[in-house]
């Protein structure tokens, strides 16, 4: 006969911190993917320090940023998270007195953003897009690198995501005397800013879309009631912005169900 296995407290409590133990060794030893600072024919790496005298009002903050966190490959003397991680190596740029030429300049390319977002630049081959391929647009246009989350405003706020695109789409701004609760959880609850399939930039298509937060019941017949109307017949119509309907979307100065 087999004599059972006992286990006390004592026990349990050793175990779980072995185990987690390992786990975190385990993720500490995993070789993380380097990337490689974009290349300047000619130019070698000067450090930070070099930039802060021409660009401290990009500097100044950038321990705040996210992409302070990132680990690129750069020269070891200067580290892995300065300038020329994403600009390229700056000693051409400071000997001609600062010409952007001899520098990797994002706004000029959004190649250098791509390096590490690989995905962002297949949402941009999207049949709708915002126009950062063609070069109407730059990723600096939404984005701040060098300070806090990355988007314009005031980094994490909600608030600050809808500022960022009202900049340019003013019409969508408000106030309104009704707001469309949709715009509290920021523009994109509704739209992809990088790119969809669907018109618009919306992240679903049609009908769908609203029904993601307008939940629908259906009875046996097939009736669709959404705020407890049959909706069945509208839909067929057509989205839930057209037809007459609910076309005002992201507020009305007039109506409650939003409409003009």
């Amino acid at each position: 006969m087999k004599p059972k296995l006992r286990f006390t407290r004592k026990t349990l409590i050793f175990g779980g911190v072995a185990v987690w133990g390992l786990i975190l060794i385990g993720c500490v030893a995993v070789s993380r993917t380097v990337l490689v600072a974009p290349r300047v024919a000619g130019a070698t790496f000067v450090g930070t320090k070099e930039c802060v005298q021409c660009h401290e009002n990009h500097t100044s903050n950038f321990g705040s940023a996210t992409h302070a966190k990132v680990a690129l490959s750069a020269d070891p003397k200067i580290g892995s998270t300065g300038c020329e991680a994403c600009h390229g190596p700056g000693s051409l740029h400071v000997k001609d007195g600062g010409k952007k030429l001899s520098i990797v300049n994002p706004r000029k390319s959004p190649e250098a953003c791509f390096a590490c977002h690989l995905d962002k630049r297949g949402t941009f081959e999207l049949s709708n897009s915002h126009q950062v391929l063609n070069g109407k647009m730059s990723c600096g246009d939404c984005h701040d690198p060098h300070e806090g989350n990355v988007l314009k405003g005031t980094g994490a706020s909600l608030e600050a995501e809808n500022e960022t695109c009202t900049k340019c789409h003013t019409a969508q701004k408000g106030p309104f005397v009704f707001a469309h609760n949709a715009m509290k959880e920021g523009c994109t609850a509704c739209h992809n800013p990088h790119g969809s399939v669907n018109a618009k930039m919306l992240v679903a298509r049609d009908g769908n879309l609203c029904l993601r937060c307008h939940l629908q019941t259906t009875t046996t017949n097939g009736t669709i009631f959404a705020g407890g109307e049959d909706h069945r017949t509208r839909l067929q119509n057509g989205t839930c912005w057209s037809a007459g309907c609910h076309e005002a979307v992201h507020g009305s100065h007039s109506s409650k169900p939003l409409r003009y």
